[in-house]
């Protein structure tokens, strides 16, 4: 992905609306985009073919004429779902406990944003100005020029390979100046791992791992010479 970002705020603050408006910005300039949203309620099935499935079925899929869709009756995790997320920009909103995502902040005249959504985090603020020295944004392809920028996509493993507790640490640090996305050390080296498009994030302890076990048993073949190996594989 070229970029991403969450949209952060409160109820009503708009998070649903300015994700729709960046999206058709960014289809407009020819990028693909994915969506994702969380929510604190079960997500609204009932009444529904899907519903009734979803009372017997851990997984439930979909299959329209013009869309596709994959239900679980589980909790997983964004990161585990990215990916399937094929695209150029992610627009994620909500989600504000998901630190590796940098985020734009939104308000409400009911609850303005605060300290509890983690400005730390934030590329700017939407409309108004809540934090000193935030960018503010009122117009979308300003933001969407911003977010092409500025935003990026860390992988969630909390590692500590970067030198800092988790990715939310790491995440601060970028959006502060302080260094680039180039700092995490699960997204570079000498080993890649990409399903449908999209890299998997690896710490070094199991890059480490793969990689050796490959090496070592790629070096017992007739042919085999030190240099890039490329492996195609259908999962």
């Amino acid at each position: 992905m070229q970029a991403a970002v969450a949209l952060v705020g409160y109820k009503k603050s708009g998070k649903t609306s300015l994700a729709v408006a960046l999206a058709r910005e960014f289809q407009s300039r020819g990028f693909s985009v994915a969506a994702a949203k969380c929510a604190h309620t079960p997500l609204d099935k009932t009444q529904t073919d899907t519903g009734q499935l979803h009372e017997v079925c851990d997984v439930v899929a979909g299959l329209g004429p013009a869309e596709t869709t994959v239900s679980w009756s589980s909790r997983h995790y964004l990161a585990d779902l990215l990916p399937l997320l094929q695209a150029d920009v992610l627009l994620v909103e909500g989600c504000k406990d998901q630190k590796w995502l940098p985020r734009i902040l939104l308000s409400s005249p009911e609850q303005p944003a605060d300290a509890a959504l983690e400005p730390e985090l934030a590329l700017g603020c939407w409309g108004t100005p809540h934090f000193t020295g935030m960018p503010v944004f009122t117009e979308v392809p300003e933001l969407a020029q911003h977010v092409l920028e500025h935003g990026f996509l860390l992988p969630g493993l909390d590692c500590g390979a970067c030198g800092r507790e988790d990715c939310a640490g790491l995440t601060r640090d970028i959006v502060a100046g302080k260094v680039t996305p180039a700092a995490c050390q699960a997204r570079k080296a000498d080993l890649s791992v990409k399903v449908n498009g999209q890299e998997l994030g690896l710490n070094p302890f199991v890059r480490d791992i793969i990689g050796g076990s490959i090496r070592g048993m790629l070096s017992q073949l007739k042919g085999y010479a030190p240099g890039t190996i490329d492996i195609t594989m259908e999962a």
